[in-house]
């Protein structure tokens, strides 16, 4: 493998590999400090991206961070690169392509024909070359659009996910929680819990509860429960209502099989779900969950910085054509990424590099109460994403969820985002909420006097 190096100054860098140089380039992130692959000085960090800038793209191609014959992910994207795509930008160096990308010919179109020729590793390195408004200003024109019940990710549009977690999975609970949300017009994206147990009868009840919500009150969403592909390929089996089959994933094989999957049996819950035929609007079915850091923590990193191995969790995640895909940005601790400079940052490169190859991202704009972060940056996140085009973020009761112990983002905050944006919800559940009266005919939350007959319809359902 070739080594790289450069002259800055009176000092001579030397990276000994390309993982070396991705790791060196990278934003300072507390997780390849854990590592022991970030760059050991700014000045060091700068010279990587001096040699990452005339590198052509084409090395990637030719130079795998992991090898094809060790890596299931890798063999996948290797094996499923759009050469006729990839011809576009083929002669650039990764300077020239962020170049490029900020440019006025890389239109919404001119993305959207690029992403089956970019590999994660391209997408990953070009993001390492930019500042935080270049990221925004680039993800801004992509547009990745996805459907079940609900179209996802139409520009102009700001999606939500409601996540009614309770600590015991008690029905009253859980119930409250997404009747709460619902008027406040949360949930379009998906009603998603994460259920305090993996037991196939107690997730069963769950998909029960909300599917016999939706259809009493005629929602145009979907429900989700977040448990193993695994138990949802049971439940399915069994007769559920099942909407979308949930999977955290990573970005290489073992830290897949430290989830407990790989990529036949996600095409497996796939194959599942759409058997369901459940869909009114589209056929994406999956949902799948990603995060910085979590390679490293399965001890499945392979020496490449978190924020690549990220961007290749996307390939997984691109392969099953899914509805939903986010990034729980700080949920896995400071130890991956330790304060708020490091959390936002993670949280506009992931947005960024998703929706450059395709996938319909969305972020839980979030961090855990040992991390150098409060809610105030969560605000400043939460802005700037939907400056980016966002397709959507995940809000709990009170911005504090109870069962898994994190912080994210109120009900109040995606009715903010909206009115201060003019972002409404997908089309169909904009329609919903109007015909309900929970929004006045502008599309903003109606006053509590014009909601007040369904509102009361509403809370007078049981869990």
């Amino acid at each position: 493998m070739a080594s790289y190096s450069i002259i800055l100054g009176r000092e001579r860098h030397v990276f000994d590999d390309l993982k070396s140089l991705m790791a060196c380039a990278s934003a300072q992130k507390s997780g390849d400090h854990l590592a022991g692959i970030a760059a050991s000085s700014n000045e060091r960090r700068v010279a990587a991206r001096y040699v990452l800038a005339d590198l052509p793209l084409k090395t990637f191609l030719n130079e795998a961070l992991i090898p094809y014959e060790e890596d299931e992910v890798t063999r996948l994207i290797v094996d499923s690169h759009d050469m006729l795509a990839f011809a576009a930008v083929s002669s650039m160096t990764v300077g020239q392509f962020r170049d490029w990308l900020l440019s006025y010919e890389a239109t919404t179109e001119a993305l959207a024909a690029l992403a089956p020729g970019l590999t994660p590793e391209m997408v990953a390195a070009v993001s390492k070359l930019m500042r935080n408004h270049d990221l925004i200003t680039v993800a801004a024109k992509c547009s990745v659009i996805t459907a079940f019940r609900s179209t996802l990710g139409l520009p102009g549009h700001l999606s939500s996910r409601l996540q009614p977690n309770h600590p015991t999975d008690d029905p009253e609970g859980v119930a409250g929680s997404t009747l709460d949300g619902l008027l406040y017009g949360v949930g379009d994206a998906v009603i998603g819990i994460n259920p305090a147990t993996d037991n196939l009868d107690a997730c069963v009840r769950l998909m029960h509860l909300f599917d016999r919500l939706r259809e009493r009150f005629e929602i145009p969403t979907q429900s989700c429960v977040l448990t193993h592909v695994t138990t949802s390929i049971q439940a399915i089996e069994g007769g559920a209502p099942l909407d979308l089959v949930f999977q955290s994933v990573a970005g290489t094989e073992r830290a897949n099989q430290g989830f407990g999957v790989d990529l036949a049996v996600l095409r497996e819950g796939r194959e599942a779900a759409l058997s369901l035929k459940r869909g009114t609007v589209g056929d994406n079915v999956m949902y799948l969950e990603t995060g910085q850091g979590s390679a490293l923590s399965a001890d499945a990193h392979h020496g490449v910085d978190q924020q690549t191995l990220e961007v290749r969790a996307y390939a997984v995640a691109r392969a099953v054509k899914p509805l939903l895909v986010n990034t729980v940005v700080g949920f896995i601790g400071p130890e991956y990424l330790y304060d708020a400079k490091q959390i936002i940052r993670a949280g506009l490169e992931d947005h960024f590099c998703g929706k450059l190859l395709g996938v319909p991202m969305g972020v839980d704009v979030c961090y855990t109460n040992h991390a150098e972060a409060d809610q105030d940056d969560m605000d400043n996140l939460m802005v700037l994403l939907t400056v980016a085009g966002v397709n959507f973020l995940i809000a709990v009761p009170g911005a504090d969820d109870v069962m898994l112990n994190y912080q994210s983002l109120s009900y109040h905050d995606i009715v903010g985002l909206r009115h201060q944006f003019n972002r409404p919800p997908a089309p169909e559940f904009d329609a919903w909420l109007k015909r309900m009266g929970l929004v006045d005919r502008t599309g903003r939350l109606a006053p509590t006097t014009q909601a007040n007959a369904f509102a009361r319809n509403l809370l007078s359902y049981k869990g």
